[in-house]
């Protein structure tokens, strides 16, 4: 098999997020900065930020065939994860799916949801922007990947260490969620050079 080595990706990807239903790029403008006026970037991340779709399939099988026969899909699963080196209480907030910031001149609060295990939760939407493959475009060339997460909450405990020798982050680990029969929980664009 023959490499391709402008299909090889490498480098950071930029993190926004904005309010469940907000109007999504055009895919057109993949190369463009979402619009501030609907999506807020996240700032600086660490450890990259890692995009994971968990298929789950359960099996068909028969008495008189020892192979599996087929397999019919039964759970897909679609998780961002990341670290938001910017331990801002906005970023806080979107990590715990919600709460109140409010400020003065001189400081701010955050206080978190107080909503009964029934509540509807408050969902919001994602874009990672990151690299896409150059294709034959070639390597002087630089093309753009979007992933757009249209409806997804923090899925996972948020911890934040202070430490003498290291960072504080907050991590995150964002879970996609159905959003109609017309409309995935996820799309992607992909820049062609």
């Amino acid at each position: 098999m023959a490499v391709t080595s402008a299909n090889l990706v490498a480098g950071p990807a930029t993190v926004y997020y904005g309010s469940f239903g907000a109007t999504e790029p055009a895919a057109s403008a993949v190369s463009s900065v979402p619009s501030s006026a609907a999506w807020t970037d996240v700032g600086g991340t660490n450890d990259g930020v890692k995009i994971n779709i968990d298929l789950n399939y359960f099996e068909l099988e028969v008495d008189q065939i020892t192979d599996v026969v087929g397999s019919r899909l039964e759970k897909r699963v679609v998780t961002i994860e990341t670290n938001l080196a910017e331990a801002t209480l906005t970023n806080l907030k979107q990590a715990i799916n919600g709460g109140t910031i409010t400020a003065s001149t001189a400081y701010q609060t955050f206080d978190p949801l107080n909503d009964s295990s029934a509540t509807q939760p408050s969902y919001y939407a994602l874009i990672v922007d990151g690299w896409a493959p150059l294709g034959t475009a070639g390597a002087s060339a630089s093309a753009r990947r979007r992933f757009i997460a249209r409806k997804v909450l923090n899925a996972d405990a948020v911890g934040m260490e202070y430490k003498k020798d290291g960072q504080t982050f907050i991590p995150v680990k964002l879970k996609c969620h159905y959003v109609s029969s017309t409309t995935g929980p996820f799309a992607i664009h992909d820049q062609l050079t």
